[in-house]
């Protein structure tokens, strides 16, 4: 073999770990892991050892790699539920998918700490929207159009690569935001999540990591064995999630939620600024 296997196994553990937990939580609120999965990863493979130099943009381009198969399975479901606004995702996709190569190059020419700063501060920004948002905020009655749209659209994307998330986190508020119906939202974001992903993805594999100890298995800045682990335990877990939720109190569960993503935020900031 190229690698150690005695380098690849504890990373199998920690990284299958991460998945389950990721899958849970993406059953029990209906989010995409990545919000988990960037921070878990950054400190899963820095405990073993690699980085730092380079190491973020690891984490996030291997977390978006992840949610190309996520995102896939999610808008297939929807499909089949007749949930989405394919309207809209016709009209957004270009100037998402814009945004999230520009971001591809931007992340990839930050230094790690100022990417950790940059997610830590759109995590305080996404954990308190879920944690004090109102469903009832409205921005106005449909989502923009032309010069909106053509400004709204590339800056969704752009963030969602810098935090190595799909659709949701920010697709679903802003739906919201101008009166698109949560289900509908939560079901065309997960098409967001794909114009995201896929091209991000592809600059990502093509863009040597930077840093001379990367995880064993990296492909340009996707870690193959991150990948294929948190899928496949996500496609195990998520179903767990799903059956916790309608167990649980959904609003109790969301405000949790909410705190654990400022809490994860503000050891991010911490962790950039202070080691």
């Amino acid at each position: 073999m190229p690698e150690d296997f005695s380098q690849i196994l504890p990373m199998l553990a920690l990284v299958a770990v991460i998945g389950a937990c990721a899958g849970v939580i993406a059953g029990m609120l209906g989010v995409g892991g990545g919000i988990i999965l960037v921070p878990a990863f950054y400190f899963a493979f820095t405990g073993l050892g690699y980085g730092p130099e380079g190491l973020m943009q690891i984490c996030l381009a291997t977390s978006l790699a992840t949610i190309v198969v996520t995102s896939w399975r999610s808008v297939l479901g929807h499909h089949r539920r007749g949930a989405g606004d394919w309207a809209i995702l016709r009209g957004w996709a270009v100037w998402i998918g814009t945004g999230a190569v520009l971001g591809v190059f931007v992340a990839s020419g930050l230094r790690g700490e100022v990417l950790m700063v940059l997610f830590g501060i759109l995590g305080l920004i996404v954990g308190l929207y879920l944690g004090f948002g109102r469903s009832d905020w409205r921005l106005g009655e449909t989502m923009p159009t032309g010069l909106g749209r053509a400004i709204t659209g590339p800056v969704v994307g752009f963030l969602s690569v810098l935090m190595g998330i799909g659709g949701g986190s920010f697709g679903v508020p802003l739906m919201s935001l101008y009166n698109v119906p949560i289900h509908r939202a939560v079901a065309t974001a997960a098409g967001f999540g794909l114009v995201i992903a896929i091209p991000s993805v592809l600059a990502f594999l093509l863009i040597p990591a930077s840093g001379g100890n990367p995880p064993p298995l990296t492909v340009g800045q996707v870690n193959l064995v991150g990948f294929v682990v948190v899928v496949a335990m996500t496609l195990i877990t998520t179903p767990v999630g799903v059956r916790l939720a309608h167990a649980l109190d959904a609003k109790r569960l969301k405000r949790i939620f909410a705190l654990f993503v400022l809490v994860m935020a503000l050891n991010m900031i911490r962790k950039a600024i202070w080691g």
